[in-house]
């Protein structure tokens, strides 16, 4: 069996009152990208620092490679985990950094250094490896401390929102980074973070969690393209979510909005009240008057240049308020407010999601903050 395999069981942490982590079961298979997304407080770091060790379940199970660890110190274990803050010793060289934990190992002299040499290398610090991490750029520090992770050869490695303290395009260099040295390793990566673009851009799956749950696990594209939540919906990019009645017709459903009826490809079983969702780069707008399936009359409100593409908001005639996104691409047409337009949602792209009631949401707001001050 490939080592690296991960599973949670009824997972469970407790802060006093407060529930961080509740009840979450979880496979990762050996050599998988898999992110835990969500925002501040939904649980997702507080279920990395049980993994790691740093916390005790209140109840539960954490098995690797099918052995119990849940009693088991952080440094027996065989994971080893990226910090935000990166946690480098600032008097040291790189290579002493990156070769540290090594020490420990009980590694010849000689297998160290081929480790760090090799390690450096392949995320680019070879030419590093005599100054002071105190000398260095937060990129460079970053994948000192990556470096420092993978020299120990752990089948599992944990990362906790290790990009959030560098600028956006260091960011998106490092994401394709990590995933290339995640797929040439095959080791277990389980990355948190609260970007959604960090998560589907590097991910194979990804848990999106709420409350201390995972309300939906899935790839990145499923995900995105189909959510069963609106939450989920509104965290993974921009939705346009509107308050509909769904009956079930045929294979798909009538979506009633206001006065009009439209037609989905959701399945019969998301019939009732509840929410339908579409993104703003599958909303079409075409000439006042077009008619055809799944058309509604409209009124643009507001343009808001966005770069690439116009952010166009449209009040449609059943009274919502509608986004589309129209590429600056010299062939679409430019919308100015009080524009009459009709409004084209394609069944295809019209989803109707699971209408979870919410009274529990956000229950664990605090929960990462209680998490934090319990561990310092």
């Amino acid at each position: 069996m490939s080592e690296g395999d991960i599973r949670l069981e009824r997972l469970v942490k407790n802060y006093g009152d407060v529930v961080a982590v509740d009840g979450i079961d979880l496979h990762i298979p050996p050599g998988e990208f898999f992110t835990m997304l969500g925002p501040s407080g939904c649980g997702k770091t507080t279920t990395l620092r049980m993994i790691a060790g740093f916390e005790r379940p209140t109840a539960g199970a954490i098995l690797l490679d099918g052995a119990e660890m849940s009693g088991t110190p952080p440094h027996k274990r065989r994971v080893n985990t990226v910090f935000q803050n990166y946690a480098l010793f600032t008097h040291k060289t790189v290579a002493e950094n990156v070769g540290f934990g090594l020490r420990y190992q009980k590694v010849s002299k000689d297998e160290a250094k081929r480790r760090v040499d090799a390690v450096m290398e392949m995320v680019q610090i070879s030419e590093l490896g005599e100054r002071r991490t105190s000398e260095l750029s937060g990129g460079q520090q970053q994948r000192v401390a990556l470096a420092r992770a993978l020299v120990l050869e752990a089948p599992v490695l944990l990362l906790d929102e290790p990009l959030g303290a560098l600028d956006a395009r260091l960011r998106l260099d490092l994401q394709i980074e990590l995933k290339r040295i995640q797929e040439q390793l095959e080791v277990t990566f389980i990355y948190v973070t609260h970007d959604q673009d960090e998560a589907l851009t590097m991910s194979d799956r990804v848990a999106v969690m709420k409350g201390g749950r995972i309300e939906q696990c899935d790839v990145p594209q499923k995900l995105y393209e189909q959510p069963n939540t609106a939450f989920v919906a509104n965290f993974l990019g921009s939705a346009n979510l509107l308050s509909v009645e769904a009956r079930a017709a045929g294979a798909g459903c009538d979506v009633i909005l206001g006065n009009f009826t439209l037609k989905s490809e959701s399945s019969p079983e998301q019939a009732g009240v509840g929410t339908a969702m579409i993104r703003p780069e599958y909303v079409k707008l075409e000439p006042h008057g077009s008619e055809g399936e799944n058309r509604l009359p409209g009124m643009v409100e507001e343009v808001v240049y966005m770069g690439f593409h116009q952010d166009v908001r449209v009040r449609l005639a059943s009274g919502d308020l509608i986004r589309a996104d129209v590429p600056n691409d010299g062939d679409s047409p430019e919308y100015e407010q009080g524009n009459a337009v009709s409004v084209h949602l394609r069944a295809a792209n019209l989803r109707v999601l699971d209408d979870y009631p919410d009274e529990e949401s956000d229950r664990a707001a605090e929960s990462d903050d209680i998490a934090a001050s319990a561990a310092e």
